[in-house]
Order: structure tokens, then sequence, then C-alpha cells
């Protein structure tokens, strides 16, 4: 069972800094501009923690971006720019946003707590994608230096009474945080410090199955070093609580998450396009002749835009292919796709990310599924206008644009054990990071 728990949150003290000018998106959605952006708002941006910028040397002549993060964390708690909360606490979180690409409004409600560290073996948490070697190792460095959790594991969970947010929410309480973000999403949160509520809440959860909707190299570092740590405590925590409120059986044992009801409101992916670049020897009218046994091809004209409506109206498994000398539909043969996938289930035969992976990228173009999990010949590009510039000039060899996976399709691939490629979905919007920190010290 999912066992979840209160927390005495580290959080900006608003009375020093404003919290806006220090909280970011997360790590791996930070662009470099972004990352100059943070730098110049306060010099208490999380950003120089999570994502600092690689410089030779710093005033104090600390090159190590791990060392200097660490340093700067223990700073601001000391000097009380972060501040701990008198007593555990969970925490609401809403967004309000309109969806991309449409009018319409809506707000996703979520809760901010601690979620005990499983195995994915034990069947409490599953993941839905394939993660990256490099993202897990930086991750890892930075919370051995800190000993810190700075952002939230998006997590979600079903429950069709949303019985959770008709304890967590009500309309007189004013947030205790209220901001905007650069992609012109309303977050607030509110401090929810009841013993009786936080124990009611976490009934709720106790019996719920967790998927990671984003997060995925964050859970595993947090899992690893937990592993690490848990023989530095034999017994448990050293010091309970003095409160009827459970908590985790040492610090390490548990990680921030952020849990939103699947059958509520907001729950909104994107797909995330992929842009293949440094091949020895790629040639557009090769690959298209490679295709055609597997898909019906057929020339596109006009702008990202006009691409995107041509793929929305070809339907599922359907591509588009972007190279210097054009773009291209690719539309499935669904009995040679099938044979050609023969080896992979019919639940995640029927993605575009698994067709475009697994035949398109490793059978016709090479390239092998280490090269794909180092990032080797891959990046991953949520704007389609970025992803068919970059080929217009140059920075790759082809854009492949994709449909997202629906809701569905990843709850019925989750649960049955199963895996989607690296970069699968893309929630949107992200949880802001530094809106909470979990301090394990």
């Amino acid at each position: 069972m999912a066992r979840i728990y209160p927390f005495r949150a580290l959080r900006y003290n608003p009375s020093l800094v404003r919290v806006e000018d220090c909280v970011t998106q997360p790590y791996d959605k930070i662009s470099p501009s972004m990352q100059q952006a943070y730098y110049a708002r306060s010099p208490y941006n999380l950003v120089r923690i999570i994502l600092g910028l690689p410089e030779l040397f710093d005033e104090a002549g600390t090159a190590d971006v791990y060392t200097r993060a660490a340093r700067d964390f223990a700073q601001w708690r000391a000097s009380g720019i972060l501040a701990a909360e008198n007593e555990p606490c969970i925490f609401a979180y809403s967004q309000r946003f309109t969806v991309p690409g449409t009018r319409e409004t809506v707000e996703r409600q979520g809760l901010i707590a601690l979620g005990e560290l499983y195995d994915y073996s034990a069947g409490v948490v599953f993941r839905h994608e394939q993660t990256l070697s490099k993202p897990r190792e930086d991750r890892l460095n930075l919370l051995r230096a800190t000993r810190a959790h700075f952002g939230q594991i998006f997590m979600l969970y079903s429950d069709p009474a949303q019985t959770v947010e008709k304890l967590i929410y009500t309309k007189n309480d004013v947030p205790e945080i209220e901001l905007v973000d650069e992609y012109d999403v309303l977050h607030r949160v509110w401090k929810v410090s009841d013993p009786a509520t936080i124990n009611m809440v976490l009934g709720v959860l106790e019996n719920k199955k967790l998927i990671i909707a984003d997060g995925h190299h964050r859970y595993e570092t947090a899992l690893k070093y937990s592993k690490e740590c848990a023989p530095r405590h034999p017994g448990g925590y050293s010091e309970r609580s003095a409160s009827s409120l459970p908590q985790p059986a040492y610090p390490e044992a548990a990680v921030m998450m952020t849990l939103v009801n699947m059958d509520g409101q907001g729950l909104t992916i994107l797909p995330t396009h992929r842009l293949v670049h440094s091949l020895p020897q790629f040639n557009p009218a090769a690959f298209l002749a490679a295709a055609s046994p597997y898909f019906t091809t057929r020339a596109l004209t006009g702008e990202a835009p006009d691409l995107l409506s041509a793929l929305d109206a070809a339907g599922p498994r359907s591509l588009v292919a972007v190279t210097r000398v054009g773009a291209h539909l690719l539309t499935p043969r669904p009995d040679e796709v099938d044979r050609a996938l023969a080896e992979v289930s019919s639940r995640k035969r029927q993605l575009d990310v698994v067709v475009l992976h697994q035949l398109v990228l490793e059978q016709l173009l090479g390239i092998s599924s280490q090269a794909i999990r180092e990032q080797t010949n891959l990046r991953y590009l949520r704007d389609a206008v970025d992803a068919v510039s970059q080929v217009r000039q140059g920075l790759a060899d082809v854009a492949f644009l994709m449909h997202p996976v629906t809701l569905d399709q990843l709850r019925e691939v989750t649960f049955a054990g199963e895996v989607m490629p690296q970069k699968s979905t893309d929630f949107f919007p992200k949880l802001l990071s530094g809106l909470t920190i979990y301090a394990l010290d």
C-alpha cells in the first residue's frame, strides 16, 4: 500500500525574498536562456542549487556545481532565507492554466506530501517510461551533496469520488503562495496542518497504487539513495514525532511528491517530439524508401502548425518526418507494422512512441537502444516549431512529430507492468520546484 506522510517543509521566507523570484520549472525543463534569467532574477533563485552554471571558479574558488549547491543551500538555511515549518504539514497545490492549442481554462488540484519509496516490484509505485543514465547520475550527485529534495515527484492515483480534494480544498481559504509562471500558469499553495484532516487524507491514500507521471529519474535516484542510507538507520528514527502523525522509518525512506487524482480535471499530456542528429550517413530519400514497406508516405507543405494538423487528421500511429528536403506524413500499414513489432505486446504496438522508437529509430535508422538511453543521436523537444527549425538550420538530420500518449493508454500499459520509451509523455503544466523543500537533515 502507498504510505504518505506529512513533513516539516522548508519554504522560502516571504519576509526576506519574493517567492516568485526564487522558484523554477523542474531542472530538466530549464533551457539555457531560462537558466540565465533565473540567475538574474534573484541571488536566492533555486536554479543555483538544482542546475548551477558550471563556471570554472566562483568567488569562493569552488568549481564543483554540487559542492556549490550544498554550500548555498546551507547558507540560505542559516540566514533564514529558507525556514522550516513548526509542525508537520501537507499542502494543497492547484494549477490553473489554458490548455495549449485551445482556449479552455482548467484547474488541476493536487496534494504535496512525502511518499514512501518502493521498488517497482512491490506493485505500489509504477513507472510508465524508461529513464536515461546521465540524468540519474546527475541527480544522485546533487542529492548526496545537499541531502534534500527540491522538487516533487508528480504522482497519479485513482479516486472517482475525489475524496482528498473535498478534504483539503475549501472555497474561502487564502493561499499562502500565489504566483504566475512563465507559461501563464497560476500556481497556488495552501498549508494543511490540522492532524485530523491529515490523518483522514493519509487514510484515503493508503490503499492506492501510484503512477509516476513526471520525475522517473528523481524517483529512481531517491530509491537508490534510500538503500545506500538504510544501514545507517537499523532502528528507524531516533527521534519519534510527539504528534499522532506518522512518519517514514528514516528520512531517506521517503521522497517529496505531488499526488494528483487521475479522475479529476486538468490532466493534460503533450507530445514530446524527437530530433535525430549526428547520423554518419543519413539520406532522406533512402530513409523514405526504407520506410515505405511499413508506411504510406505523402509530401507535406507548410509550417509546423500545418504539419501538426495533417498529423492529427491522419490518426493513430502516424508520424511526420521533417528532413532538409521537406516534410512527409508517414501513415502506418497496420499489418506490416504489427509484423515488424511482433515481439512487442499488442498494447504497446498501438502507441505512436513505440512505433517510432522500436521500428523507425532502431530498425530503419539503426540507432541502438543503448544509444537512445544515452541520447547519443537523440534530442527531445516539446515545441514542434523549434524541432522543424533545427532541421532547416542543419542542426539535426530529421525531426519526428508525434501524437501525445493518452491517459487511458498510459494507465493500461503501466498497470500491465510494461514501460514505454524515454520521454513518452509531457504532462503540462509542470510542478514548480522550490514551493516546498524536503531536507533530510
